[in-house]
């Protein structure tokens, strides 16, 4: 599958290097050829390639957002004609969140023309998205949105990466509460620290 990844931080990262190993195509979208970060991705394999944000979106079926989540709508006006493509919202907005909107997810379906917008890849650490393997588990993941074929698409690109299930949280209703249960893990994680090294698990009889 091609895949554009805008946001080429700790996130896109991981996303980007987990992904190629599955085998799919990954173009990064930055605003600045020459200094970004993440720079050294393109060292990790040839199939890692780097262009402008449109160019990249254009020669993409999934598009992947791991921006700072305070400039969602802007980063989602930079990507041009969306129409047809799926837009994955990895970004939270719980500490600051895009001016006038709820959540990011919100901010991008506001300024896209495509309704295939869903939130995935929120919920943990980039370091379990880089490996969800916990011995003999896999973490999970989790997705929330109104559409069918985005959630789809984020379970599959889940499952490539590794994780164990791929919960669905609900509709366009609970994205936020999909970002409150992200704070749960950075509380746990960061704010008591507890470590990055944790991720979730549903665990049912």
């Amino acid at each position: 599958m091609n895949i554009a990844i805008i946001g080429t931080g700790n996130v896109g990262g991981a996303l980007a290097q987990g992904l190629n190993r599955a085998g799919h195509r990954i173009r990064l979208g930055v605003r600045d050829l020459e200094h970004f970060k993440g720079k050294d991705l393109l060292k990790v394999a040839p199939e890692i390639t780097v262009h402008p944000v449109r160019e990249a979106v254009e020669s993409s079926d999934v598009i992947i957002l791991a921006a700072p989540a305070q400039v969602a709508d802007q980063v989602a006006r930079q990507l041009g004609d969306v129409a047809g493509k799926i837009i994955i919202d990895t970004m939270n907005g719980v500490f600051m969140r895009p001016e006038g909107f709820a959540n990011t997810t919100d901010a991008i379906l506001a300024n896209c023309n495509t309704p295939d917008v869903v939130k995935c890849f929120n919920s943990t650490g980039f370091e379990t998205m880089f490996d969800p393997r916990y011995g003999d588990l896999a973490a999970d993941m989790f997705v929330a949105g109104d559409s069918v074929r985005g959630k789809a698409v984020a379970s599959g690109l889940a499952r490539d990466l590794g994780f164990g299930e791929v919960w669905d949280f609900g509709g366009l209703d609970k994205v936020s509460l999909l970002e409150q249960f992200a704070l749960s893990w950075i509380n746990l994680a960061i704010l008591q620290k507890h470590g990055r090294g944790m991720a979730f698990k549903i665990l049912r009889r």
